[in-house]
């Protein structure tokens, strides 16, 4: 098993946008692994990977009982909206609502390079949309009307670990080409 550390918000490589993938090799696989059993741990619905401070276009979900990862993401979104509750690993224990389209079709790769399409509604399609936000360096806070997210924002300033050091940045001993994995 292979945890690591989710980045809290104020760590930069949140607002970053993630590289998109272009080998489908061990470490994207190691990758996924790790993705996979940090979100279980935390637990969450879902987990990208900036928020292991990794800056390439992959994510995982657990939704429903279904596990599952997609890298390099496009999606199509429906025109019916979604507004409810909402939260973020990266964002502990705060939860506001939020609107997104109620279903979503995504296409991308698995971790092996293969086509992947995945269709969804209700908490599939947020944690789908959630999660390809991160690797837009998007939260789902700046998609907050004004009013809620100037709640959110002072939630986040008075929480126990808003100000807290991120952990340090792992060097991959492989040519990772500056992706930091």
């Amino acid at each position: 098993m292979a945890i690591q550390p989710i980045r809290l918000f104020g760590d930069p490589v949140l607002r970053s946008p993630a590289t998109p993938v272009v080998d489908f090799d061990k470490e994207l696989r190691r990758l996924v692994e790790d993705l996979t059993d940090t979100m279980r741990d935390a637990p969450g619905s879902g987990l990208a990977a900036p928020q292991i401070g990794v800056g390439l276009r992959v994510f995982t979900w657990y939704v429903d009982g279904e596990l599952g990862h997609l890298v390099n993401p496009t999606l199509d979104l429906s025109e019916e909206i979604q507004d409810g509750p909402e939260g973020c690993l990266s964002i502990p224990d705060l939860t506001f609502d939020c609107k997104r389209a109620l279903s979503v079709v995504a296409k991308g790769f698995n971790m092996h390079g293969e086509p992947v399409t995945i269709e969804g509604s209700e908490l599939l399609a947020r944690a789908v949309q959630h999660e390809t936000d991160h690797l837009d360096g998007v939260l789902f806070i700046d998609r907050l009307d004004r009013e809620t997210r100037k709640l959110a924002m002072k939630a986040i300033r008075e929480s126990e670990w808003f100000g807290e050091a991120p952990p340090p940045v792992k060097i991959s001993p492989h040519a990772t080409n500056g992706l930091g994995l």
